[in-house]
């Protein structure tokens, strides 16, 4: 089956403990999988780390302290990958996907967003998740050195200007009211590209 091009990408980045994954899963969720996919970079990431060094995938795609022991040598690997290659991961992460609808929840570099922008001009949005760093330490979250200052959490903190900023605490507005200009987007979106290929 060759590769469908997308109708709509929206690229979410964040902060380690900010609810990314959340807030990507609450949009699959919202538009059914059927239309909307959620891709993670990260995903072949540790799937090529794991590969090359006889590591368990599963660990390090979960939320543990076994994934928190290689995170730092992960970066550092996938930096070097990057540079040979700034859209390895990109690539990687959409093979295969179908759906109109691509939700990417983990862009950390400006080249991460370039990539999509470049190929993808038309269809790519970049969205922001913030929350606080209170909110985030009671998520589980402490500053470590050689990852919370590094190009993986602060690529994208300055320089870029974002599509819709999501405001993720318990005194904002509620997700779904701040997500329902991107979920009324999405499904216009998905409702033009099931009539066009209707239509063909």
């Amino acid at each position: 089956m060759e590769d469908r091009e997308p109708e709509l990408i929206l690229v979410f980045s964040g902060k380690r403990k900010s609810g990314k994954d959340y807030v990507t899963t609450l949009i699959q969720e919202r538009l059914g999988p059927d239309v909307c996919c959620v891709l993670r970079l990260s995903g072949p990431l540790k799937e090529q780390y794991a590969q090359e060094h006889g590591l368990d995938l599963d660990q390090l795609l979960g939320s543990g302290p076994y994934k928190e022991q290689y995170r730092a040598d992960m970066i550092y690997w996938g930096e070097n990958k990057r540079r040979q290659n700034p859209g390895f991961f990109c690539h990687l992460a959409t093979k295969g996907a179908q759906q109109p609808v691509w939700v990417v929840s983990d862009a950390r570099r400006l080249s991460d967003l370039q990539w999509f922008w470049s190929k993808y001009p038309r269809q790519t949005h970049s969205v922001r998740v913030q929350s606080s760093e209170k909110t985030r330490q009671q998520r589980g979250w402490s500053f470590t050195t050689g990852v919370d200052d590094a190009e993986s959490e602060c690529g994208l903190d300055s320089g870029v200007e974002f599509d819709w900023i999501i405001t993720n605490e318990a005194d904002a507005p509620s997700l779904d009211k701040q997500l329902q200009p991107i979920l009324t987007l999405a499904k216009e979106t998905a409702v033009l590209a099931h009539l066009s290929i209707i239509s063909q």
